[in-house]
Protein backbone atom coordinates (compact mmCIF):
# COMPACT_ATOMS: atom_id res chain seq x y z
CA UNK A 1 0.00 0.00 0.00
CA UNK A 2 1.97 3.30 -0.74
CA UNK A 3 -1.07 5.57 -1.31
CA UNK A 4 -1.64 8.59 1.62
CA UNK A 5 -4.64 9.66 3.07
CA UNK A 6 -3.03 13.16 2.65
CA UNK A 7 -0.13 15.02 1.46
CA UNK A 8 1.25 15.65 5.19
CA UNK A 9 2.07 12.35 5.95
CA UNK A 10 4.96 12.39 2.60
CA UNK A 11 6.42 15.94 4.57
CA UNK A 12 9.84 15.76 5.30
CA UNK A 13 11.04 15.41 8.88
CA UNK A 14 11.80 18.56 9.27
CA UNK A 15 9.21 20.42 7.65
CA UNK A 16 7.02 18.78 10.18
CA UNK A 17 8.85 19.64 13.29
CA UNK A 18 8.68 23.21 11.90
CA UNK A 19 5.52 23.11 11.24
CA UNK A 20 4.58 21.86 14.94
CA UNK A 21 7.20 24.16 16.76
CA UNK A 22 5.43 26.77 14.72
CA UNK A 23 1.92 26.00 16.14
CA UNK A 24 3.25 25.30 19.60
CA UNK A 25 3.49 28.67 21.32
CA UNK A 26 0.05 29.64 19.76
CA UNK A 27 -1.84 26.50 21.41
CA UNK A 28 -0.33 27.44 24.60
CA UNK A 29 -1.33 30.67 24.66
CA UNK A 30 -4.70 29.37 23.52
CA UNK A 31 -4.93 26.40 26.07
CA UNK A 32 -4.02 29.39 29.08
CA UNK A 33 -7.14 31.72 27.45
CA UNK A 34 -9.70 29.24 26.92
CA UNK A 35 -8.60 26.18 29.42
CA UNK A 36 -8.84 27.72 33.07
CA UNK A 37 -7.50 24.33 34.23
CA UNK A 38 -4.23 24.65 31.60
CA UNK A 39 -4.16 28.44 32.65
CA UNK A 40 -3.72 27.41 36.29
CA UNK A 41 -1.17 24.40 35.18
CA UNK A 42 0.69 26.61 32.98
CA UNK A 43 0.46 29.83 34.88
CA UNK A 44 3.72 31.96 34.28
CA UNK A 45 4.41 30.18 31.48
CA UNK A 46 5.54 32.87 28.64
CA UNK A 47 3.84 31.10 25.86
CA UNK A 48 5.97 32.34 22.89
CA UNK A 49 8.80 31.36 24.36
CA UNK A 50 7.73 27.31 23.89
CA UNK A 51 8.83 26.87 20.66
CA UNK A 52 11.07 23.64 21.09
CA UNK A 53 11.29 20.40 22.55
CA UNK A 54 13.85 21.35 25.12
CA UNK A 55 11.32 23.98 26.11
CA UNK A 56 7.70 22.10 25.68
CA UNK A 57 9.86 19.17 28.18
CA UNK A 58 10.44 22.53 31.44
CA UNK A 59 6.10 22.47 31.28
CA UNK A 60 4.82 20.18 33.66
CA UNK A 61 3.27 16.65 32.76
CA UNK A 62 -0.28 16.52 33.77
CA UNK A 63 -1.61 12.71 34.30
CA UNK A 64 -4.92 11.21 34.19
CA UNK A 65 -5.32 10.78 37.27
CA UNK A 66 -4.74 14.60 38.05
CA UNK A 67 -7.72 15.46 34.91
CA UNK A 68 -10.13 13.19 37.01
CA UNK A 69 -8.92 15.07 40.45
CA UNK A 70 -9.65 18.10 38.84
CA UNK A 71 -13.24 16.94 37.32
CA UNK A 72 -14.35 15.54 40.50
CA UNK A 73 -13.29 18.90 42.20
CA UNK A 74 -15.14 21.09 39.86
CA UNK A 75 -17.85 18.63 40.10
CA UNK A 76 -18.80 18.48 43.94
CA UNK A 77 -18.11 22.05 43.48
CA UNK A 78 -21.58 22.52 41.15
CA UNK A 79 -18.76 23.53 38.31
CA UNK A 80 -17.52 22.38 34.96
CA UNK A 81 -18.28 18.83 34.22
CA UNK A 82 -14.59 18.34 32.72
CA UNK A 83 -12.77 20.08 35.25
CA UNK A 84 -11.55 23.42 33.20
CA UNK A 85 -10.21 21.42 30.49
CA UNK A 86 -12.39 21.50 27.85
CA UNK A 87 -12.11 24.61 25.60
CA UNK A 88 -15.56 24.11 23.49
CA UNK A 89 -18.99 25.93 24.44
CA UNK A 90 -21.87 23.04 24.65
CA UNK A 91 -24.46 23.06 21.67
CA UNK A 92 -22.50 25.89 19.92
CA UNK A 93 -19.12 23.57 19.21
CA UNK A 94 -19.79 20.56 21.07
CA UNK A 95 -21.75 17.62 19.87
CA UNK A 96 -21.45 14.72 21.89
CA UNK A 97 -20.33 14.19 25.86
CA UNK A 98 -18.99 11.21 27.10
CA UNK A 99 -17.95 9.25 29.91
CA UNK A 100 -15.14 7.06 30.33
CA UNK A 101 -14.45 4.87 33.70
CA UNK A 102 -14.13 7.20 36.40
CA UNK A 103 -16.11 8.83 35.29
CA UNK A 104 -14.11 11.23 33.15
CA UNK A 105 -16.17 13.24 30.75
CA UNK A 106 -14.65 14.05 27.37
CA UNK A 107 -16.20 16.46 24.82
CA UNK A 108 -16.59 15.96 20.79
CA UNK A 109 -15.69 18.74 18.74
CA UNK A 110 -18.49 19.58 16.34
CA UNK A 111 -16.87 18.99 13.33
CA UNK A 112 -15.98 15.81 10.96
CA UNK A 113 -13.22 13.29 11.77
CA UNK A 114 -12.96 15.25 15.09
CA UNK A 115 -10.73 12.26 16.40
CA UNK A 116 -8.66 11.70 13.21
CA UNK A 117 -8.71 8.04 13.32
CA UNK A 118 -9.95 8.53 9.12
CA UNK A 119 -5.71 8.80 8.41
CA UNK A 120 -5.42 5.35 10.50
CA UNK A 121 -8.27 3.40 9.05
CA UNK A 122 -6.96 4.70 5.48
CA UNK A 123 -3.41 3.23 6.11
CA UNK A 124 -5.52 0.12 7.20
CA UNK A 125 -6.39 -0.42 3.59
CA UNK A 126 -10.35 1.09 4.43
CA UNK A 127 -11.45 2.82 1.09
CA UNK A 128 -14.52 5.03 -0.13
CA UNK A 129 -18.28 3.17 -0.56
CA UNK A 130 -16.69 0.24 1.54
CA UNK A 131 -18.98 -1.22 4.97
CA UNK A 132 -17.75 -1.10 7.89
CA UNK A 133 -18.71 -3.46 10.57
CA UNK A 134 -18.27 -0.95 14.21
CA UNK A 135 -17.93 -3.33 17.17
CA UNK A 136 -17.13 -0.71 19.42
CA UNK A 137 -19.35 0.09 22.45
CA UNK A 138 -21.95 2.94 21.20
CA UNK A 139 -23.00 3.08 25.06
CA UNK A 140 -21.62 6.64 27.02
CA UNK A 141 -18.10 5.72 25.54
CA UNK A 142 -16.60 7.40 23.12
CA UNK A 143 -14.86 4.19 21.04
CA UNK A 144 -17.76 3.52 18.41
CA UNK A 145 -17.96 6.99 17.32
CA UNK A 146 -14.24 7.62 17.31
CA UNK A 147 -13.74 4.62 14.83
CA UNK A 148 -16.56 5.97 13.17
CA UNK A 149 -15.86 9.28 12.42
CA UNK A 150 -12.72 8.21 10.68
CA UNK A 151 -14.51 5.60 8.36
CA UNK A 152 -16.94 8.52 7.37
CA UNK A 153 -13.70 10.83 6.61
CA UNK A 154 -12.72 8.24 4.59
CA UNK A 155 -15.69 7.73 2.78
CA UNK A 156 -17.50 4.51 4.33
CA UNK A 157 -20.61 3.31 5.27
CA UNK A 158 -20.77 2.37 8.87
CA UNK A 159 -22.93 -0.35 10.86
CA UNK A 160 -23.29 -0.05 14.34
CA UNK A 161 -23.05 -2.99 15.80
CA UNK A 162 -21.81 -2.42 19.72
CA UNK A 163 -20.89 -4.77 21.62
CA UNK A 164 -22.31 -8.12 22.58
CA UNK A 165 -25.40 -10.39 20.95
CA UNK A 166 -22.74 -12.36 18.61
CA UNK A 167 -25.57 -14.53 16.70
CA UNK A 168 -27.19 -11.61 15.34
CA UNK A 169 -23.74 -9.44 14.72
CA UNK A 170 -22.59 -12.41 12.39
CA UNK A 171 -26.60 -12.58 10.74
CA UNK A 172 -26.04 -9.31 9.80
CA UNK A 173 -22.65 -10.11 8.79
CA UNK A 174 -23.90 -12.56 6.40
CA UNK A 175 -26.68 -10.26 5.39
CA UNK A 176 -24.91 -6.99 4.54
CA UNK A 177 -21.22 -8.64 3.57
CA UNK A 178 -19.25 -6.23 5.40
CA UNK A 179 -15.39 -5.23 4.13
CA UNK A 180 -13.65 -4.21 7.10
CA UNK A 181 -14.42 -4.00 10.90
CA UNK A 182 -13.54 -2.18 13.82
CA UNK A 183 -13.89 -3.16 17.35
CA UNK A 184 -11.44 -4.92 19.93
CA UNK A 185 -9.25 -8.01 18.58
CA UNK A 186 -10.83 -10.61 20.99
CA UNK A 187 -14.26 -10.15 20.18
CA UNK A 188 -13.52 -10.29 16.43
CA UNK A 189 -11.72 -13.79 17.70
CA UNK A 190 -14.99 -14.58 19.32
CA UNK A 191 -16.90 -13.57 15.94
CA UNK A 192 -14.46 -15.30 14.24
CA UNK A 193 -14.43 -18.72 15.88
CA UNK A 194 -18.62 -18.39 16.12
CA UNK A 195 -18.45 -18.44 12.67
CA UNK A 196 -16.32 -21.04 12.08
CA UNK A 197 -18.38 -23.39 14.22
CA UNK A 198 -21.78 -22.28 12.32
CA UNK A 199 -19.86 -22.65 9.12
CA UNK A 200 -20.56 -19.10 7.99
CA UNK A 201 -17.59 -17.14 7.38
CA UNK A 202 -18.29 -13.73 6.43
CA UNK A 203 -15.99 -13.56 3.70
CA UNK A 204 -16.81 -10.53 2.58
CA UNK A 205 -14.57 -9.18 5.41
CA UNK A 206 -10.43 -8.61 4.83
CA UNK A 207 -9.40 -5.59 7.42
CA UNK A 208 -10.06 -4.28 10.85
CA UNK A 209 -8.89 -1.67 12.46
CA UNK A 210 -8.74 -2.75 16.29
CA UNK A 211 -7.80 -1.20 19.34
CA UNK A 212 -8.67 -1.04 22.94
CA UNK A 213 -6.29 -3.81 24.08
CA UNK A 214 -3.22 -5.34 22.92
CA UNK A 215 -3.20 -7.24 19.64
CA UNK A 216 0.44 -9.40 19.98
CA UNK A 217 1.75 -10.69 16.60
CA UNK A 218 0.80 -14.16 17.34
CA UNK A 219 -3.08 -13.36 17.22
CA UNK A 220 -2.34 -10.66 14.01
CA UNK A 221 -1.11 -13.99 12.64
CA UNK A 222 -4.30 -16.27 13.97
CA UNK A 223 -6.46 -13.38 11.90
CA UNK A 224 -4.41 -13.44 8.92
CA UNK A 225 -4.86 -16.99 8.78
CA UNK A 226 -8.73 -16.37 8.63
CA UNK A 227 -8.83 -14.16 5.97
CA UNK A 228 -8.46 -10.41 7.24
CA UNK A 229 -5.55 -8.23 7.53
CA UNK A 230 -5.66 -6.64 10.67
CA UNK A 231 -3.85 -3.33 12.21
CA UNK A 232 -3.54 -1.75 15.32
CA UNK A 233 -4.85 2.00 16.16
CA UNK A 234 -3.88 3.45 19.30
CA UNK A 235 -6.12 6.04 20.27
CA UNK A 236 -7.56 8.16 23.89
CA UNK A 237 -10.82 9.89 24.63
CA UNK A 238 -8.83 12.66 25.68
CA UNK A 239 -6.20 12.67 22.81
CA UNK A 240 -8.14 10.98 19.86
CA UNK A 241 -6.01 9.16 17.48
CA UNK A 242 -1.92 9.42 18.39
CA UNK A 243 -0.52 6.35 16.14
CA UNK A 244 -1.08 3.61 13.56
CA UNK A 245 0.14 0.62 12.18
CA UNK A 246 0.24 0.27 8.47
CA UNK A 247 1.23 -2.22 6.11
CA UNK A 248 4.95 -2.35 6.85
CA UNK A 249 4.24 -3.85 10.23
CA UNK A 250 6.98 -1.85 11.71
CA UNK A 251 5.65 -0.29 14.64
CA UNK A 252 2.85 2.70 14.90
CA UNK A 253 3.24 6.10 12.98
CA UNK A 254 2.26 9.00 15.06
CA UNK A 255 -0.57 11.42 13.92
CA UNK A 256 0.26 14.49 12.10
CA UNK A 257 -1.37 16.75 15.15
CA UNK A 258 0.07 15.04 18.28
CA UNK A 259 3.88 16.21 19.94
CA UNK A 260 5.08 12.97 21.18
CA UNK A 261 7.66 12.85 24.13
CA UNK A 262 9.35 9.43 25.83
CA UNK A 263 9.79 10.52 29.28
CA UNK A 264 11.08 7.84 32.41
CA UNK A 265 8.09 7.15 34.22
CA UNK A 266 7.26 9.28 37.44
CA UNK A 267 8.87 12.30 35.65
CA UNK A 268 8.99 14.91 32.57
CA UNK A 269 11.91 13.84 31.49
CA UNK A 270 12.46 12.75 28.25
CA UNK A 271 14.91 9.60 27.87
CA UNK A 272 17.05 9.24 24.76
CA UNK A 273 15.29 7.72 21.49
CA UNK A 274 14.90 3.67 21.94
CA UNK A 275 14.53 3.61 25.59
CA UNK A 276 11.25 2.47 27.12
CA UNK A 277 9.83 4.95 29.04
CA UNK A 278 6.01 6.82 29.74
CA UNK A 279 3.96 8.07 26.36
CA UNK A 280 3.55 11.98 27.00
CA UNK A 281 1.15 13.58 24.41
CA UNK A 282 1.12 17.52 23.46
CA UNK A 283 -2.32 17.88 21.42
CA UNK A 284 -2.67 20.64 18.98
CA UNK A 285 -6.66 19.90 19.32
CA UNK A 286 -7.96 23.71 19.97
CA UNK A 287 -10.84 21.80 21.42
CA UNK A 288 -9.14 20.20 24.29
CA UNK A 289 -5.90 21.50 24.00
CA UNK A 290 -3.92 18.83 25.98
CA UNK A 291 -0.19 20.32 26.97
CA UNK A 292 2.05 17.28 28.03
CA UNK A 293 -0.82 14.87 29.12
CA UNK A 294 0.76 11.49 30.49
CA UNK A 295 -1.17 8.76 29.26
CA UNK A 296 -0.03 6.48 31.67
CA UNK A 297 1.13 3.68 29.08
CA UNK A 298 4.83 2.53 27.84
CA UNK A 299 6.01 2.83 24.68
CA UNK A 300 9.40 3.77 23.02
CA UNK A 301 10.57 5.63 19.58
CA UNK A 302 11.91 3.57 16.64
CA UNK A 303 14.59 4.89 14.45
CA UNK A 304 14.36 5.57 11.04
CA UNK A 305 11.32 5.72 8.76
CA UNK A 306 7.73 3.42 7.68
CA UNK A 307 8.54 1.67 4.66
CA UNK A 308 5.45 2.76 3.31
CA UNK A 309 6.42 6.69 2.85
CA UNK A 310 5.34 8.26 5.63
CA UNK A 311 7.83 10.19 7.18
CA UNK A 312 6.08 11.25 10.91
CA UNK A 313 8.27 9.24 13.70
CA UNK A 314 6.89 5.76 15.02
CA UNK A 315 6.46 4.09 18.38
CA UNK A 316 6.89 0.37 19.33
CA UNK A 317 3.51 0.66 20.44
CA UNK A 318 2.07 -0.10 23.79
CA UNK A 319 4.31 -1.86 25.92
CA UNK A 320 2.43 -2.12 29.48
CA UNK A 321 1.57 0.29 32.03
CA UNK A 322 3.78 3.28 33.56
CA UNK A 323 2.21 3.60 37.38
CA UNK A 324 3.80 0.93 38.64
CA UNK A 325 2.98 2.30 42.12
CA UNK A 326 3.35 -0.62 44.63
CA UNK A 327 2.48 -1.24 48.10
CA UNK A 328 5.66 -2.15 50.15
CA UNK A 329 5.41 -3.41 53.98
CA UNK A 330 2.05 -1.48 54.13
CA UNK A 331 3.60 1.88 52.64
CA UNK A 332 2.78 2.63 48.57
CA UNK A 333 6.11 3.62 46.54
CA UNK A 334 5.55 5.56 43.36
CA UNK A 335 8.12 6.26 40.55
CA UNK A 336 8.20 9.65 41.17
CA UNK A 337 10.10 8.89 44.71
CA UNK A 338 12.26 6.41 43.25
CA UNK A 339 13.14 9.23 40.70
CA UNK A 340 13.34 11.83 43.54
CA UNK A 341 16.00 9.70 44.91
CA UNK A 342 18.36 9.62 41.84
CA UNK A 343 17.95 13.09 41.09
CA UNK A 344 20.05 13.65 44.04
CA UNK A 345 22.59 11.85 42.36
CA UNK A 346 23.92 13.67 39.31
CA UNK A 347 26.82 10.33 39.22
CA UNK A 348 23.60 7.84 38.61
CA UNK A 349 22.37 7.51 35.22
CA UNK A 350 19.22 5.22 35.93
CA UNK A 351 17.47 3.43 38.51
CA UNK A 352 15.30 0.24 39.12
CA UNK A 353 14.23 -0.27 42.29
CA UNK A 354 13.37 -4.32 43.03
CA UNK A 355 11.06 -5.87 45.40
CA UNK A 356 11.49 -9.22 46.64
CA UNK A 357 10.29 -11.42 49.48
CA UNK A 358 7.59 -13.88 50.56
CA UNK A 359 5.43 -14.66 52.93
CA UNK A 360 4.94 -10.61 53.34
CA UNK A 361 8.67 -10.82 54.56
CA UNK A 362 8.88 -7.58 52.11
CA UNK A 363 12.70 -6.38 50.98
CA UNK A 364 13.86 -3.47 48.47
CA UNK A 365 16.98 -3.06 46.28
CA UNK A 366 17.70 -0.15 45.04
CA UNK A 367 19.50 -1.35 40.97
CA UNK A 368 21.78 1.97 39.85
CA UNK A 369 23.32 2.24 36.67
CA UNK A 370 26.91 4.02 37.20
CA UNK A 371 30.40 4.33 36.74
CA UNK A 372 31.12 5.60 40.22
CA UNK A 373 31.33 3.24 42.88
CA UNK A 374 32.57 3.78 47.06
CA UNK A 375 31.00 3.12 50.14
CA UNK A 376 29.91 6.94 50.33
CA UNK A 377 27.49 6.66 47.06
CA UNK A 378 25.80 3.26 48.82
CA UNK A 379 25.21 5.25 52.04
CA UNK A 380 24.08 8.18 50.48
CA UNK A 381 21.59 6.57 47.96
CA UNK A 382 20.42 4.20 51.10
CA UNK A 383 19.59 7.35 53.73
CA UNK A 384 17.74 9.05 50.80
CA UNK A 385 15.70 6.13 49.96
CA UNK A 386 14.90 5.76 53.66
CA UNK A 387 14.08 9.96 53.68
CA UNK A 388 12.11 9.76 50.31
CA UNK A 389 10.04 6.52 51.18
CA UNK A 390 10.26 6.13 54.67
CA UNK A 391 11.27 2.77 54.15
CA UNK A 392 14.88 0.68 54.59
CA UNK A 393 16.18 -0.95 51.43
CA UNK A 394 20.17 -2.06 49.78
CA UNK A 395 21.49 -0.78 46.99
CA UNK A 396 23.10 -2.70 43.97
CA UNK A 397 25.76 -0.85 41.72
CA UNK A 398 25.48 -2.18 38.34
CA UNK A 399 27.56 -1.29 35.15
CA UNK A 400 26.12 1.36 33.00
CA UNK A 401 23.74 -0.21 30.19
CA UNK A 402 22.95 -3.23 31.78
CA UNK A 403 19.40 -2.74 33.30
CA UNK A 404 16.63 -3.79 31.02
CA UNK A 405 15.52 -1.84 28.51
CA UNK A 406 11.62 -2.02 29.88
CA UNK A 407 10.15 0.77 30.71
CA UNK A 408 10.37 -0.79 34.66
CA UNK A 409 11.18 1.69 37.44
CA UNK A 410 9.81 -0.34 40.33
CA UNK A 411 10.09 -3.68 39.72
CA UNK A 412 7.76 -6.07 41.85
CA UNK A 413 9.43 -9.38 42.16
CA UNK A 414 7.93 -10.70 45.30
CA UNK A 415 6.31 -14.75 45.35
CA UNK A 416 2.86 -14.60 45.84
CA UNK A 417 1.89 -18.28 46.14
Amino acid sequence: MTDFFDALETRSPAEREAAQMAALPAQIAHAQANSAAMAEILQGVDAATINSRAALATLPVTRKHELLDRQKATRAAGGDAFGGFSALVRGRDMSRIFASPGPIYEPEGNRADYWRTGRALFAAGFRAGELVHNSFSYHMTPGAFILESGAHAVGCTVFPAGTGQTEQQLEAMADLQPNGYTGTPSFLRILLEKAAEAGTRPTSLTKASVGGEACPPSLTAWFKEQGVDVYQTYATADLGLVAYETASREGLVLEESVIVEIVRPGTGDPVPEGEVGELVVTSLNPAYPLIRFGTGDLSAILPGRCPTGRTAQRIKGWMGRADQTTKIKGMFVHPSQVAEIVRRFPQVQKARLVVSGEMANDAMCLQVETAEVNDALREGLETAMREVTKLRGQVQVVRPGSLPNDGKVIEDARSYQ
